[in-house]
């Protein structure tokens, strides 16, 4: 493979890199929208239900969109993927602004972008990761939870400044191009489907390995699962799945109802986005030292216990009444709030291989979009009608620590082929 290595650097990295950025952008948008709420609010006159159902309807869009994603990574290709999805964000972006009524922002806004986000998120960039890398696929993987966690400490307060500067449609607009200025070179530059044969096994000068160099794969736990039927029939795909949902459900409902959370509870909006921002500052570092111990322990007991600290640290979020409590709790949570999705797609690459991660993701992702559907959606009803954030957020905690059990007991089973 030309350019594999290059003075000792591996070029997998590279694509990593971009990875990494491109991820930021898409998860700081899909986690930044509690930073549109309230001005959506004020200038289209939606009733905070109404708009919560949009972004609900934009949820599941993303998660619908994500199998979707993987199939045609497989069938044409990560660049095809990534630009097809810039354009629709960029394209969309441009609809949303000029929508004046609630069925064309929820088409606009809701759908497409989500489409469009859903393509370029970290479900594209998992397969080819998962092949580019073999020895540090942990290390690899979460360094798109790394990017998660920039997103959402750098875009949530960056989303707060400009929409206060500029307002919420200038704030799309140049998001929107910024993305596509970024998305359309990197990606002719940089993805490249063909991974070498021997991934980052390779030795540092390039050879090809002999028998006495080569260096066996670590997938030890992968077994011989042929085809999706047999994957959906093994309890290990639906531990998996059944864990995203709770993080699906936590996390979109932190991004959206996080900061009208805490502004109700009398923290200043500057507080809110700051505390808000603070987890997910600390996340980008805790994520390296997470990626590492993914390499070096089981997969499965580092994720249930990243899904029952995170419970406890729900719980914490919504009892604070001080900014210093605020941010001791956004630290603490912040130390684990990145890897779950990470560690998710390597195991499922770890028990079914690179080959099926892609599109299994894609279907685990699902759950994990119709948890973020769920809480985008209740998070507004439930203060619309109760006048209470409390039974949105006790949920999130009461799943999470559910989610923790039943990840610490994932095992995957030796599969028969037929």
């Amino acid at each position: 493979m030309r350019f594999t290595y290059h003075y000792n650097w591996y070029f997998g990295w590279n694509i990593v890199a971009f990875a990494t950025l491109l991820t930021t952008l898409t998860v700081g948008m899909r986690m930044g929208i509690g930073s549109f709420f309230l001005p959506l609010l004020k200038d289209l006159k939606f009733t905070p239900s109404s708009l919560s159902t949009v972004i609900a309807i934009g949820m599941i869009c993303y998660g619908i969109a994500m199998p979707l994603a993987g199939y045609l990574v497989n069938k044409l290709g990560t660049k095809f993927v990534l630009l097809l999805g810039t354009s629709i964000i960029l394209l969309s972006s441009i609809w949303t602004i000029y929508a004046t009524t609630l069925i064309i922002f929820m088409l606009a806004f809701g759908v497409t972008l989500s489409i469009g986000l859903a393509f370029t998120s970290s479900i594209t960039f998992t397969p080819i990761l998962s092949r580019w890398f073999t020895r540090q696929r942990g290390m690899a993987l979460f360094f798109l939870s790394a990017g998660s966690m920039a997103g959402i400490a750098i875009m949530t307060p960056l989303f707060n400044y400009t929409i206060a500067q500029l307002g919420w449609r200038q704030t799309l607009l140049g998001y929107a191009l910024l993305f596509t200025l970024i998305a359309v070179p990197s990606t002719l530059l940089t993805i490249n489907d063909q991974a070498p044969a021997h991934s980052d096994l390779l030795p540092p000068n390039n050879a090809t390995p002999s028998a006495s160099t080569a260096i066996p794969a670590p997938d030890a736990l992968q077994t011989n699962y042929q085809n999706l039927r047999q994957v959906f029939a093994s309890l290990a795909f639906w531990q998996i799945c059944l864990g995203l949902f709770a993080c699906g459900f936590s996390m979109n409902l932190l991004g959206v109802h996080g900061v009208p959370m805490l502004i109700d509870h009398h923290f200043t909006s500057i507080a809110s986005s700051f505390g808000i921002g603070l987890i997910g500052l600390v996340a980008i570092f805790s994520s390296l030292m997470l990626g590492r111990l993914a390499d070096k322990v089981a997969k499965q007991t580092l994720l249930a216990l990243i899904y029952f600290v995170r419970g406890i640290g729900f719980f914490a979020l919504v009892t604070v009444i001080a900014p210093w409590q605020l941010y001791l709790v956004a630290i603490i949570g912040g130390l684990v709030w990145s890897g779950s999705v990470a560690l998710s797609s390597a195991i499922l690459a770890d028990i079914y291989g690179p080959k099926l991660v892609g599109i299994l993701f894609g279907w685990a992702f699902l759950g994990h979009q119709i948890g973020a559907t769920l809480s985008s959606w209740l998070g507004g009803w439930a203060y619309e009608h109760y006048h209470s954030h409390w039974f949105a957020f006790a949920s999130a905690t009461i799943l999470l620590l559910l989610a923790a059990v039943i990840s610490f007991f994932i095992t995957p089973s030796p599969c028969q082929s037929p």
